[in-house]
């Protein structure tokens, strides 16, 4: 009887136990695997629509590549509310010294104006713009049209818009099929990613789009272009390094043509304007496409570093003799440039501006704003800015 007793506790201890691993060995699958109605909804609504009930064959190796790039581009565009010009501009010399001032001078007076010109030389608006224009702003300023600086800040801001006004017109890509746009510029401005660029803006516009690649002269920019023209699903024409460029692109031209092209984007070398001939065969180019079409190119783009600063303007009167810039892109404004040569060449040749890069992808080659850009470089009031 005493050892009944006894054993009785060390009897049950093991059978308590199993009883509760029993338990959790129901309650873990329980948890683990959901119920039959549960993952048969998951599944459903995990499945892609379709109104057939077989399954989709895998993509093929070209399929693959013509698909990447479009899913790429996806991915790595912003999303449709895109970052303001502000916040784009924000980091330029231009915002940094023009709205620091105002902080730092908030009452009215000559040495604020003083100050104002300084500012606007040393951000490349030139030096007889910046003089004329702040000239403006004191002769206003003695009248007493100003009551405070956030008056001085809103005559500015209307002095450069009124400046920009003018060379604010976008490029019309209709009227030609296909409609030829040659891009010029020098090295490491940005041109070939401009051209790429610009082709998917046209793509997703719906048009057709093709490329020349008639960078020759530079290794790998054919390749270069060409990844372009896989990532937007463009076609290139392009022969290989050192070919001709013009017999490139008067064959892109021909090519164009018969497919019926909307818009024919044509590269070219990279070239400095010291270079008499690289510069000459520009004209050579525009002379062979002028045997298709007696109008083509019709548009000479030129694509312009914003960070090169008053040196800008020295190129476009070069290009502007040789081969006949008809318009501007003025890349790299979301980095250190200093954003006033946009007025400078305003001011100096007329030439439109058709589009600014604000940054590195597709989306933010944008088409030039006159009042965006200037409100992305100044605050509409102190207390704004």
């Amino acid at each position: 009887m005493l050892k009944f007793w006894k054993k009785k506790p060390a009897d049950t201890a093991p059978e308590h136990a199993q009883q509760e691993q029993a338990k959790q060995e129901q309650a873990e699958p329980a948890s683990a695997a959901p119920p039959p109605e549960t993952a048969a909804a998951a599944a459903a609504v995990d499945a892609p629509h379709s109104t057939t009930g077989h399954v989709a064959p895998a993509a093929s190796p070209t399929a693959t590549l013509a698909e990447t790039p479009a899913t790429e581009a996806a991915a790595g565009d912003p999303p449709p509310a895109r970052r303001s010009w502000r916040e784009r501009l924000s980091g330029s010399g231009f915002a940094k010294s023009l709205g620091s001032l105002f902080v730092r001078h908030p009452r009215l007076d000559d040495d604020l104006l003083d100050e104002l010109e300084t500012a606007l030389i040393t951000a490349d608006v030139g030096v007889e713009a910046s003089t004329q224009l702040v000239e403006a702003l004191r002769k206003r300023m003695h009248a007493r049209e100003f009551a405070n600086a956030d008056g001085l800040l809103a005559a500015l801001r209307q002095a450069l818009v009124a400046q920009l006004q003018p060379v604010q017109q976008p490029l019309d890509v209709t009227g030609h099929k296909p409609f030829v746009v040659l891009t010029v510029g020098i090295n490491g401005v940005g041109k070939t990613t401009t051209i790429g660029k610009l082709a998917r803006r046209y793509r997703d516009e719906g048009r057709s789009v093709l490329l020349a690649a008639g960078d020759t002269f530079r290794a790998a920019a054919v390749n270069q272009l060409k990844t372009w023209g896989e990532r937007n699903q463009v076609p290139v024409i392009a022969q290989g390094q050192d070919a001709d460029s013009a017999s490139v692109i008067f064959d892109a031209l021909q090519a164009g043509r018969s497919r019926g092209s909307d818009v024919l984007i044509a590269d070219t070398a990279g070239r400095l304007h010291t270079q008499g001939g690289l510069m000459d065969e520009l004209g050579k180019i525009a002379r062979v496409l002028k045997k298709l079409d007696p109008a083509a190119p019709h548009e000479v783009l030129m694509v312009i570093d914003g960070t090169t600063g008053q040196n800008a303007v020295n190129q476009v009167r070069q290009f502007r003799q040789i081969v006949g810039v008809t318009g501007l892109v003025v890349t790299k404004l979301d980095g250190t440039a200093k954003g006033g040569v946009v007025f400078a060449l305003a001011r100096e040749f007329g030439l439109p501006i058709r589009f600014v890069g604000l940054g590195e992808t597709a989306t933010d080659l944008r088409t030039f704003d006159a009042e965006a850009f200037v409100d992305g470089l100044l605050p509409a009031t102190l207390a704004q800015g």
